[in-house]
C-alpha cells in the first residue's frame, strides 16, 4: 500500500514556483517515494531525527516520514545552496 502525500503549504509554493520541467522531474521522484519513501539514494538529514532528503538534479526536496499512518510530507523543495538553511 502506497504512503500518502502531501506537501506543506511553503513547500507546494516552492514546488509550484520552479520551472515546468524541474517539477516534472520532481513529481516523477515523489511518486517513487510514495511507493517506497526510504530507497537506497535517499539520506538522513543529521541533527534533524525524523527527516530525509533526496537529490534531484541541483534540487533537494527534504521530507518527513510517519510510518503508522502511511504518510509521507514534503517539508521543503530548494536548490541545494538553501535547502538547508533555518530547519
Amino acid at each position: 500500500m502506497a504512503y500518502r502525500l502531501e506537501l506543506l503549504s511553503s513547500a507546494r509554493r516552492e514546488f509550484l514556483a520552479l520551472p515546468a520541467d524541474v517539477r516534472k522531474r520532481i513529481d516523477a521522484h515523489l511518486m517513487l517515494l510514495s511507493e517506497n519513501p526510504r530507497p537506497r539514494r535517499v539520506k538522513g538529514l543529521k541533527g534533524h531525527k525524523g527527516l530525509w532528503r533526496i537529490r534531484v538534479g541541483n534540487y533537494r526536496v527534504v521530507y518527513e516520514v510517519d510510518d503508522e499512518a502511511r504518510v509521507l510530507t514534503v517539508t521543503r523543495v530548494r536548490l541545494r545552496a538553501t535547502a538547508y538553511r533555518a530547519l
